[in-house]
C-alpha cells in the first residue's frame, strides 16, 4: 500500500543546483544523503561519521561511513563524494533564481583528496561555516551525471532512505530503501502527488486520498482542521525584507535607512498583511539562524525617525521608488500598500513599479538595477552565507545592493577563520547588533507555515529548516485507510 504526500509543486531539478524550494528539497531529502544533517542545536553526522577542521579553517577531513551503496549498487566512498562536490563547484551548477554558481563561491578552487573512506577538503579560502554549504551537498551516484548534464531530471540515484520507483504525470513514487544506513523510514511506499490548489490538497487529507499536505494557507488554517486532520504550524527561516539601494539615492544615507526601520510597526504590518502567519523580524537573520541576536529591533519611534530624516536633509519628507513583484512573496503587493501607509506619517511617499516576470525581476536585482528599494526575501539558513553573499561590499554578491560597513566586514573576516563554535557565535551576534544599528535592509517578518496530517501525531516536530524530511516522518495512514 501507498502513502500519499500532496505538494503544491513537484519540481525535479538538478540536485547540485542551489534551491530554497521546500517541495524540491523534500524530494532530494528522500533520495539523497549529505555528509551532515542540520538539527536545531547544530550539525550531526550523516554520510560522514566524523569530521574535523584545522585551525586555519581551510582544511577539513571527513570520514565517510563504510558499506554505504547507491541505489544502483555502486559503493559510496570518498572518491565519489569528492565527485559530487566537484560537480557542485562547476560554473554551470549551483544555480538559483537569478544567481548562478552559488556553490562555486565556497568550493571553487578547493583541492579534494580521497583515499578509501577519508576525504580531505583544502579550501581556497577559510570558511569555518563550511557545513552550511555541505548540508545541501547532495551526494549523487556518478553514473547519473551524464544524464543530469544532458538535462534528464529523472536521473535520480542517491544513497537515501527512499529509492525512486517511478515518475509519472504529476506524481513520483518512492519505496523504502531496505539497505539505508539510518533508522528505517516508517512509511514503506510514498507517492508525492502534485496538487496546486490548497483547498483540494487539504481535501485529499480529509477524505483519505493523502496522509500529508504541504503549505496550507492561513485562511484555511483559521477555519480549523477537518475531522481526523491535524495541523502543524512552524516558523521558517525565510526573511521577508525590502532590499535598500545603498549605492545611490536617499538610502545611501544610513540615517535614512535607520529612519525607515524606526518608523514601521512590524506587528501591525503582520496583522494587516499576513495575520497570524508570521513573527516580527528583528534583524538580518531569523531567530533560527546561528549567531542571531535576541534583542528586539528599535521602534516604532516616529519622533526619532523624523529627526534622522531631518538631519539627512529630508525634513519635508521624500519620495522613494519601489520595485514590487506580483509573486514570491505572493503578498508583495499588499505588503507594499501597507508599507506606504506605515511610512506616510514620516512624510515618505512610495512610487511603486510592479513586475510580473519573477525571474526577470530577480535578474534585475542581481544586476543592481533596483530603484530605491524592492520587495525580496532572504532564505539561506546560514548566517555566514547571508553576510558573504548579500552584505559584504568586497564580494558585491548577487543580492548586494551597495551597502558598506567596515565594522561588519571585520566581523565577517573574524567569523570566517574562527573554528570554535561558541566564539564564532559571539562574533556573529556582534554583527547582528551592528546591522540593527545600521540596517542594510528593511526587515519585516518570518513566515509561519502549516502542514496538514491525517491522524494524530503529537510527537512530530518539523525540521528546523521547514523542509519535510520523508525519512523522519511518523507512520502515516496509507491511502484509503482510516486515520
Amino acid at each position: 500500500m501507498t502513502t500519499t504526500i500532496a505538494l503544491p509543486r513537484l519540481p525535479l531539478g538538478d540536485p547540485h543546483d542551489c534551491t530554497d524550494a521546500n517541495d524540491e528539497l523534500t524530494l532530494y531529502q528522500a533520495f539523497y544523503d549529505t555528509l551532515v544533517r542540520r538539527t536545531d542545536t547544530g550539525y550531526v553526522p550523516h554520510l560522514a561519521e566524523t569530521w574535523s577542521v584545522e585551525p586555519d579553517a581551510r582544511t577539513w577531513t571527513f570520514i565517510i561511513r563504510p558499506g554505504v551503496r547507491f541505489h544502483d549498487g555502486s559503493p559510496c566512498d570518498a572518491a565519489v563524494v569528492a565527485a559530487s562536490l566537484d560537480r557542485m563547484a562547476r560554473e554551470d551548477k549551483g544555480y538559483t533564481l537569478g544567481s548562478p554558481a552559488v556553490w562555486r563561491q565556497y568550493l571553487g578552487g578547493a583541492r579534494l583528496h580521497a583515499e578509501g573512506q577519508i576525504l580531505t577538503v583544502h579550501l581556497a579560502r577559510p570558511m569555518a561555516d563550511l557545513l552550511d554549504v555541505l548540508v545541501q551537498g547532495f551526494i549523487v551516484a556518478p553514473s547519473a551525471f551524464p544524464r543530469l548534464d544532458a538535462g534528464d531530471r529523472t536521473a535520480i540515484c542517491g544513497t537515501g532512505a527512499y529509492i525512486c520507483e517511478s515518475i509519472g504525470e504529476g506524481e513520483v513514487i518512492a519505496r523504502r530503501n531496505p539497505d539505508w544506513f539510518g533508522t528505517p523510514a516508517k512509511n514503506a511506499t510514498l507517492r508525492f502527488r502534485l496538487e496546486a490548489d490548497p483547498v483540494r490538497r487539504l481535501a485529499m487529507v480529509a477524505d483519505g486520498r493523502a496522509a500529508l499536505a504541504n503549505s496550507i494557507p492561513q485562511p484555511l488554517v483559521n477555519s480549523g482542521p477537518p475531522a481526523g486532520v491535524q495541523f502543524k504550524r512552524f516558523t521558517i527561516p525565510v526573511c521577508i525584507i525590502y532590499l535598500l539601494n545603498a549605492a545611490k539615492g536617499p538610502l545611501a544615507d544610513a540615517r535614512v535607512r535607520r529612519a525607515l526601520s524606526l518608523a514601521i510597526d512590524r506587528t501591525r504590518i503582520i496583522r494587516e498583511v499576513v495575520p497570524d502567519a508570521a513573527t516580527p523580524l528583528n534583524g538580518f537573520v531569523s531567530p533560527l539562524h546561528f549567531g542571531a541576536g535576541r534583542a528586539p529591533v528599535e521602534g516604532p519611534d516616529l519622533a526619532m525617525a523624523q529627526a534622522l530624516l531631518a538631519e539627512a536633509g529630508h525634513a519635508d519628507g521624500l519620495t522613494l521608488a519601489v520595485d514590487c513583484p506580483t509573486r514570491l512573496p505572493d503578498e508583495a503587493e499588499r505588503l507594499t500598500a501597507i508599507l506606504g501607509s506605515e511610512l506616510a506619517p514620516l512624510g515618505v511617499r512610495l512610487d511603486v513599479h510592479y513586475h510580473t516576470d519573477r525571474e526577470a525581476y530577480a535578474h534585475m536585482v542581481r544586476r543592481k538595477e533596483i530603484r530605491d528599494l524592492c520587495v525580496f526575501d532572504s532564505s539561506p539558513l546560514s548566517t555566514f552565507r547571508i553576510l558573504y553573499e548579500k552584505i559584504d561590499s568586497r564580494v558585491a554578491g548577487a543580492w548586494w545592493e551597495g551597502y558598506r560597513n567596515p565594522a561588519v566586514e571585520r566581523l565577517i573576516d573574524a567569523a570566517r577563520t574562527e573554528t570554535d563554535d561558541r566564539r564564532r557565535q559571539h562574533i556573529l551576534e556582534e554583527a547582528y547588533a551592528e546591522l540593527q544599528r545600521d540596517p542594510p535592509w528593511l526587515t519585516l517578518y518570518n513566515p509561519i507555515r502549516t502542514i496538514a496530517l491525517r491522524g494524530a501525531h503529537p510527537g512530530f516536530i518539523m525540521p528546523v529548516d521547514g523542509v519535510i524530511d520523508p525519512a523522519t516522518l511518523p507512520l502515516l495512514p496509507e491511502d484509503g485507510a482510516p486515520a
